[in-house]
């Protein structure tokens, strides 16, 4: 029989190796595309995986996937404002800048960003559904497209 702290401390367990997991894959994921990173991004990229991975947890497994995917979307954009208002316009670290690009607001979201970021949710939400799955025994992913 699991107690509540054994079973707090199991939850927090699996969002800290959930969260190393997604920072991670985003270090990688910035390596491959811009050729270096920032540390600050293991938080910024652990953060969002977290984030997005609870979809599930919350909103009902029936959600339509691209549903799941636009929310992801939004919710690692509104991420990446807060970071990059912190990291970038506060302590101006400069991590990344999107001014030059298409419809950008404040040099720290863009829609082109958005729209990858909407596509990317999609891996993360498949990848912590099997981890979670695999890992700690959760429920088996399924998804609907309706």
């Amino acid at each position: 029989m699991q107690n509540e702290e054994t079973g707090s401390f199991e939850a927090s367990m699996k969002r800290f190796i959930l969260f190393v997991v997604g920072g991670a894959i985003y270090i990688v994921i910035e390596m491959l595309w811009r050729g270096y990173s920032h540390w600050a991004m293991f938080f910024v990229g652990g953060l969002c995986f977290l984030l997005v991975g609870e979809i599930n947890e919350v909103i009902p497994w029936e959600m339509a996937f691209w549903k799941q995917m636009l929310i992801g979307g939004a919710v690692v954009t509104t991420v990446e404002l807060f970071s990059g208002i912190i990291l970038n316009l506060v302590l101006k670290w400069h991590v990344w800048d999107y001014s030059k690009m298409p419809f950008n607001f404040l040099g720290q979201i863009c829609l082109p960003f958005t729209l990858a970021w909407i596509g990317l949710s999609a891996v993360a939400i498949v990848l912590d559904d099997y981890l979670r799955y695999l890992w700690f025994d959760e429920e088996y992913p399924h998804y609907t497209w309706k």
